[in-house]
């Protein structure tokens, strides 16, 4: 009980504002990728299964995630 005794509101606050700030990024690069493949991505995902570029994007969400998290915390 005593760990939530030290939490504080502006430490929960500022929590769900950065987390909000950091899918907002990401929300933001999804869209250039998207907007920069000359191919249609989901598709390519879904219907022809392409493996390949479904690990290539979900690394570079996780390397974007990282990054992000890097900065919120410095």
């Amino acid at each position: 009980m005593d760990l939530f005794a030290e939490l504080q509101l502006a430490e929960v606050i500022g929590t769900i504002v950065y987390t909000a700030i950091g899918m907002g990024l990401m929300w933001v690069v999804w869209k250039v990728i998207v907007a920069a493949s000359p191919f249609p991505i989901i598709k390519e995902i879904e219907e022809d299964q392409n493996v390949a570029l479904a690990i290539m994007i979900g690394m570079l969400f996780l390397s974007i995630a990282i990054i992000i998290a890097a900065v919120i915390t410095s």
